[in-house]
């Protein structure tokens, strides 16, 4: 795709990244017949964890690359341009608390603040002091479902496609934060230096 080089995100994004790229013109077949190999530098992709996107994107390692809005929230200082909404990989991200009473609420009134355990807490946090209420925000890096069934917290801030796995640990949810999909970022020097590439795979975006 001349000459850009694209971040591709491993894990739940990966397949339906790939579709994509296979649309635009990139020749996937390695990335997909090689689980090991990261770099693919005859066709210009690269993968990676979808949360490392962003850092090689705005360094330049990548001229565009491809993760989640959740990704992008959470990281919030990276100095890349949001282009598209892929509008795949659709998930949403809530506040989440055991069935029953509502432990959060229940503190908020008691205590004036909340323990939350999250995955992201530059997301949690900013919610929190945008709805007006007091939050302590624990960050953890497993299974986020586990803090409130230990007491650890009274709620989380986590990302669901389904709800599956909440219901099965016996949590609920009680406020929807935002809708996170697959984003198209680029990097501002790339923007600028490879801008008739960029403007030509944006238009075949916008046919595919």
């Amino acid at each position: 795709m001349n000459g850009l080089t694209v971040a591709v995100p491993r894990g739940a994004l990966f397949g339906d990244t790939l579709d994509l790229l296979d649309r635009l013109g990139f020749d996937t077949r390695e990335a997909r017949d090689n689980d090991r190999k990261l770099l693919f530098e005859d066709c210009g992709i690269v993968t990676m964890r979808p949360s490392d996107v962003p850092t090689y994107v705005e360094a330049g390692a990548a001229d565009i690359g491809i993760t989640g809005k959740d990704v992008l929230m959470e990281q919030s200082e990276r100095e890349v341009y949001e282009l598209v909404d892929l509008g795949y990989g659709g998930c949403t991200m809530v506040l989440a608390t055991v069935a029953g009473e509502d432990r959060a609420a229940e503190a908020l009134r008691r205590l004036g603040v909340v323990r939350i355990a999250t995955k992201y807490p530059r997301i949690a946090a900013n919610y929190f002091i945008d709805t007006g209420r007091q939050a302590e925000i624990v960050e953890v890096k497993g299974s986020v479902e586990l803090a409130p069934l230990t007491g650890l917290a009274e709620g989380i801030v986590d990302l669901t496609a389904t709800g599956t796995t909440l219901r099965e640990n016996g949590l609920v949810v009680r406020e929807e934060i935002a809708h996170c999909t697959a984003r198209l970022i680029a990097n501002p020097v790339a923007h600028k230096l490879k801008a008739a590439a960029l403007d030509g795979l944006l238009e075949l975006l916008n046919e595919v």
